[in-house]
């Protein structure tokens, strides 16, 4: 039997989409914006495979969890993700955290608490980790662990804060109630292989009575595996089929060891890091494209000025962005080795966000950028959840084990 999901705040599908590419199935999809649930419907008419049986809910989340009956489930559900409106927090946003009206965590706790999932994954943006959300950062974790020890009505989120911290201190949970072990992680998504600088915040949880020891996965890619295929062995180079002539000047490597790597004949354990070439490869320019290729037609307008710079088409991305007016564009230009520059297309930022190419984004530039923006890179998804998924079934294997020797003569 297939491993079960609920996808909150699911947005154009990214975390939904790498949590199917597990072997997840999806029991709900829930999406307040219209624009993204336009595009998973899209992909749903045109029989898009990964999102062509998704159960999708167009509402608020705290009025889906008030319709949804668990006792509708069939059994334990697995899992439970989530990218909870990331604007309270986001560098470019206005910092208000628990005061904005957009913190929709309480509601992903609500969720939580009444579906008692076997596992919960909880994408958020880096700024979460400033120095000034640090409390309510800790008290959203605390939160996550111990869910089911709510807020009174007449208390402040700080005095509840308190409360949380004196029960885990006290070990009054252990073996009772819903507790979830709980790992927090900073990542950053080119170190997964996504052709991309972008670095996020992982929350993942696996309920206490689940034999389960989950660590975040290992890096596979690297900077410095990079900068030896490009600056020592040159194969990047030759792979691209980007003549001497062609290549931009070696980087200031700022200390790294290429040098050393070099004279020892040594190579770095990792995959080197893809970049914008890597992502865009077999993609004509979007001034020839008659069309054929999904969402892949030019915007013009692209220009640069300081702290508006673009991408490097020779590094990873810098992190695609949704602003309050539209996509703000230093982020979402590709810079030419010549040092000219042009605004991605939709298909050439959802290669960065590593859509699939099959798959379609509704509306125009400008909101399509927006859903991009606001997306878990589908690939990024994929390693996190199956790596849940792996110790979700191995968890069960224990327990089948453990049952069939305690029955044997």
């Amino acid at each position: 039997m297939a491993l079960t999901s609920i996808e909150l705040f699911a947005g154009a599908g990214g975390l939904a989409m790498g949590a199917s590419l597990a072997g997840f199935r999806s029991l709900a999809v829930v999406e307040w914006d219209r624009w993204a649930c336009d595009t998973i419907r899209q992909n749903q008419q045109r029989g898009y495979p990964l999102v062509q049986d998704w159960p999708l809910f167009e509402g608020d989340v705290r009025d889906w969890i008030n319709q949804f009956d668990a006792v509708n489930l069939g059994g334990p559900l697995d899992l439970i993700s989530a990218g909870p409106p990331c604007q309270p927090f986001s560098m470019g946003g206005k910092h208000r955290a628990n005061l904005d009206a957009r913190d929709m965590f309480p509601a992903t706790l609500a969720v939580i608490r009444k579906l008692k999932p076997r596992a919960f994954i909880v994408e958020n943006v880096k700024g979460l980790t400033r120095a000034s959300f640090e409390d309510y950062f800790q008290y959203i974790q605390c939160q996550l662990e111990f869910p089911e020890l709510t807020r009174a009505a007449d208390e402040s989120w700080a005095d509840h804060y308190r409360r949380l911290q004196v029960f885990k201190t006290s070990c009054r949970f252990s073996g009772n109630g819903l507790s979830y072990r709980l790992i927090v992680a900073l990542i950053n998504a080119a170190n997964y292989g996504i052709p991309q600088k972008r670095e996020r915040v992982f929350m993942v949880g696996f309920r206490n009575d689940i034999d389960a020891r989950w660590h975040f996965p290992a890096a596979s890619h690297s900077l410095d595996a990079l900068l030896y295929q490009q600056w020592v062995s040159q194969e990047y180079w030759e792979r691209h089929g980007v003549a001497p002539s062609s290549r931009p000047p070696p980087p200031g490597l700022k200390g790294r060891s290429l040098g050393l790597l070099r004279d020892l004949g040594l190579t770095p354990a990792h995959s080197p890091w893809r970049t914008v070439r890597d992502a865009l490869q077999g993609l004509p320019e979007p001034e020839a494209d008659s069309g054929r290729i999904l969402n892949h037609r030019p915007q013009a307008g692209a220009r640069a000025y300081v702290g508006h710079t673009g991408s490097p088409i020779d590094l990873p991305a810098k992190t695609l962005k949704a602003g309050d007016h539209g996509v703000p564009g230093g982020e979402n230009m590709l810079v030419r080795p010549d040092g000219s520059l042009r605004y991605f297309t939709v298909r050439e930022s959802a290669r960065l966000q590593t859509f699939p190419d099959g798959y379609a984004l509704h509306g125009g530039w400008s909101e399509a950028m927006r859903q991009l923006g606001n997306a878990v890179p589908v690939q990024l998804g994929q390693v996190v959840a199956a790596s849940v998924a792996s110790h979700l079934l191995m968890a069960d294997h224990r327990k089948q084990l453990s049952r069939h020797l305690a029955l044997a003569p």
